[in-house]
């Protein structure tokens, strides 16, 4: 999940929020890192010649296996000590979102089927890295190679950022590593990209910190939130014609998208029916979470 165009914005008005940095200044942080979406990466990423996913003699897919063993030893030689979250159950307001993403994986099902009837194999490739899922079974297998390697996991209650977040803001770890920029809306203190990017990409690390970028935008947290649900977020629809610059410009004059909705020109923005935008914002302010102290032991 993430916030749309938010990394530009932030660039536009609060650039100072955002440093480059290079892996190796993290030496001895501890950094909570999306689990699920590190297995996506690497099921679409570690394949072998042909295309194909890595496999044992018995035809199971180790991509993942392969991309997170090497992707945690690359943190930890560079004294990164990385803590995983697995997603746990979506939260039902999200279901709007998976059910696009179900009609997007039928529409490249159909694409793929047409492509290797006409032999393309460049469409072949592109459907088929759409078609990537991230199974429960995936998860437990990362979850025993890392009890292997000594690295502390958790799962989340529900979706693993918002866990994250927690395990930044009671300062059991330093920063989210993740792409998604709704770890800031979430709250978390410092968001750092790139991290799990491959060393081949050397692309350098963008850290983001939150107070700056609210002292930045100067706005506040709860109305951070209501700019991120305008921008667009997996929890609600957005309003049609409404985008960053001009969702930031109403955050800034009516503060909220409830005195939004009120003095906004609803035939030139029309507001979409049965809007949860007060349920999306719930999500962001009190996300389903376990209490970090209970996982004290793992984080030692």
């Amino acid at each position: 999940m993430g916030i749309h165009n938010l990394a530009k914005l932030i660039g536009d008005y609060a650039a100072n929020a955002i440093k480059e940095n290079e892996m190796k200044n993290y030496f001895g942080r501890k950094i909570a890192i999306d689990a699920s979406m590190c297995m996506y990466q690497f099921l679409i990423a570690v394949r072998q010649e042909g295309g194909n996913n890595l496999t044992n003699e018995d035809g199971e897919t180790t991509s993942h296996l392969m991309g997170m063993f090497y992707r945690t030893i690359r943190l930890m030689e560079n004294g990164i000590k990385p803590v995983y979250v697995f997603d746990g159950k979506p939260p039902e307001l999200k279901g709007h979102e998976l059910s696009k993403r179900q009609e997007r994986r039928a529409d490249a099902q159909e694409g793929l089927e047409k492509a290797t009837e006409a032999g393309d194999a460049e469409n072949v490739e592109k459907f088929t890295r759409r078609l990537v899922k991230v199974t429960k079974e995936h998860g437990e297998e990362c979850q025993k190679l890392l009890t292997l390697m000594g690295v502390p996991w958790v799962v989340a209650p529900c979706e693993a950022e918002a866990q994250c977040c927690a395990l930044v803001k009671s300062g059991k770890v330093y920063a989210v590593g993740t792409e998604d920029m709704d770890a800031l809306t979430l709250g978390t203190d410092v968001l750092l990209r790139h991290l799990t990017f491959s060393e081949a990409r050397k692309m350098p690390i963008k850290e983001f910190h939150l107070k700056k970028v609210l002292e930045g935008l100067e706005i506040t947290q709860e109305q951070f939130i209501d700019l991120c649900i305008l921008m667009g977020c997996d929890y609600c629809d957005t309003i049609r014609g409404i985008g960053p610059k001009r969702a930031y410009d109403l955050i800034k004059e009516h503060k909220s998208i409830d005195k939004i909705v009120e003095k906004i020109d609803k035939d030139k923005y029309p507001i979409p029916e049965n809007w949860m935008f007060k349920e999306a914002r719930e999500l962001f302010l009190n996300p389903d979470i376990t209490d970090p102290e209970k996982n004290r032991s793992k984080m030692d």
